[in-house]
């Protein structure tokens, strides 16, 4: 009879853990530029599925899917790694859309004293940076350090700007050398710049300067069902109003 009651308590106990073992989730991994406004739109997506983010540069994250890291959602801060995933099928392409859109911004720590900076061609970036380096991405590989290159090689200055860039590893480290004074100058996304309440904008780079600063999102190849709902709502209305929140723009209609 002990035998019998004990088995029947322990059927209970394992009964009431199943719907939290399996209680479905989705693992997104996002360009480090989306973490406020995608840890705001998470929360007002709700609990189910229960949404777990990974935020890193976007080269890094598709690096990491590429090599078996377990992903569902990849939200890119630029179209190149989208391509790349696309190319090595490590993506549905079906899915993919263009979500977002940024602009680049030129920032300085909130106390200097450099104000309205006019960003136009043979502008003298290197002579603004005094002494000290240029924060942003690394060039090579980050999003938002492939546009800054792309951006002082249009205007005429990257010869003279490439020794005096501090290449960080996102584009959030970058911001984090200007907030904390390490570096008198970055360049960063907008989006970024207005997060930060220790740096402040002091120019706008010129659309025309650099590739459009677009932000695509796509299912990974293999996404589990928990994630379509979830990719629906980043097309949504209620997704839109935060993502302008926060200063990005909405490349899409949203679906509801």
């Amino acid at each position: 009879m002990f035998v019998r009651s004990a088995f029947i308590v322990g059927v209970a106990v394992l009964a009431g853990l199943a719907p939290a073992a399996a209680q479905e989730s989705v693992t997104v991994f996002a360009a480090a530029s989306m973490k406020n406004v995608l840890d705001e739109i998470n929360a007002a997506f709700g609990a189910k599925p229960l949404v777990k983010v990974s935020y890193a540069a976007s080269s890094a994250l598709m690096k990491q899917i590429e090599q078996g890291a377990p992903a569902d959602v990849f939200i890119s801060a630029d179209t190149d790694w989208m391509d790349y995933g696309s190319q090595k099928k490590l993506i549905k392409d079906e899915t993919r859309v263009n979500l977002l859109g940024n602009r680049l911004v030129l920032i300085a720590p909130k106390d200097s004293k450099l104000d309205a900076v006019t960003i136009a061609p043979g502008f003298d970036i290197a002579k603004l940076a005094g002494d000290g380096r240029i924060a942003t991405g690394d060039v090579r590989s980050v999003p938002a350090g492939k546009y800054a290159k792309a951006a002082l090689e249009k205007l005429g200055v990257w010869s003279a700007t490439e020794r005096k860039l501090a290449m960080a590893e996102n584009v959030r480290a970058a911001l984090a050398l200007v907030a904390r004074g390490e570096a008198p100058l970055g360049i960063v996304y907008e989006t970024d710049a207005r997060v930060e309440p220790n740096v402040k904008i002091v120019g706008v780079f010129p659309a025309d300067s650099h590739p459009p600063i677009v932000y695509p999102v796509a299912l990974t190849a293999t996404a589990r069902p928990a994630a379509v709902p979830y990719l629906s709502f980043l097309r949504s209305q209620a997704a839109k109003v935060i993502f302008e929140t926060y200063g990005f723009s909405v490349l899409i209609r949203p679906t509801s």
